[in-house]
């Protein structure tokens, strides 16, 4: 909105909050690397940028999420790297509601070539974003890529939520 607009991200938030906008979701972060972002997304903004967004929105009163989807061109070291930016930003502001970590999802994409992580590498993921983001209260399980039982189980991992309700779940592949 800012950059279609021509305006500063702090009064597009300013306009939102006006008109009723109580929160905003943490998609797009996907993996807060720009090494990583230039490779499965070079079209979305930069880590610098998302962090801005939240962190404007976070000084301004409105809650946010925070992200994370793994399992493709990042490395171990660049996740912790992400959990890093979070927590950081989280420390600073206490803006975020909730991290949600998920698996990317290679079928019928592009990146069809990364293969998709088994269960006990989210849930070792999710323990360790638990254990790292001590700072952020909730932590969501992605039922929806991981499926119901894995869910489950995450519960015993660190994760403490299961997430909204998916009006069409098309979302994933899309």
């Amino acid at each position: 909105i800012s950059k279609v607009e021509g305006l500063s991200v702090e009064t597009v938030i300013r306009r939102l909050l006006e008109a009723g906008l109580g929160t905003i979701p943490g998609a797009g972060g996907e993996m807060l690397v720009d090494r990583v972002r230039g490779i499965i997304a070079p079209l979305k903004t930069t880590t610098a940028s998302w962090l801005d967004v939240h962190r404007t929105a976070h000084r301004l009163g409105m809650r946010t999420t925070a992200t994370m989807m793994f399992g493709h061109a990042e490395t171990l070291p660049e996740r912790i790297e992400h959990l890093e930016r979070v927590r950081q930003l989280q420390d600073e502001t206490r803006g975020f509601t909730a991290f949600i970590l998920w698996t990317f999802q290679p079928e019928n994409t592009a990146m069809w070539r990364y293969p998709k992580l088994e269960s006990h590498q989210y849930l070792r993921t999710a323990a360790v974003s638990r254990l790292y983001l001590d700072n952020v209260t909730n932590l969501q399980a992605s039922w929806v890529t991981q499926g119901a039982r894995v869910a489950e189980i995450s519960l015993r991992c660190g994760v403490n939520d299961m997430g909204s309700t998916m009006l069409e779940e098309n979302v994933v592949s899309a």
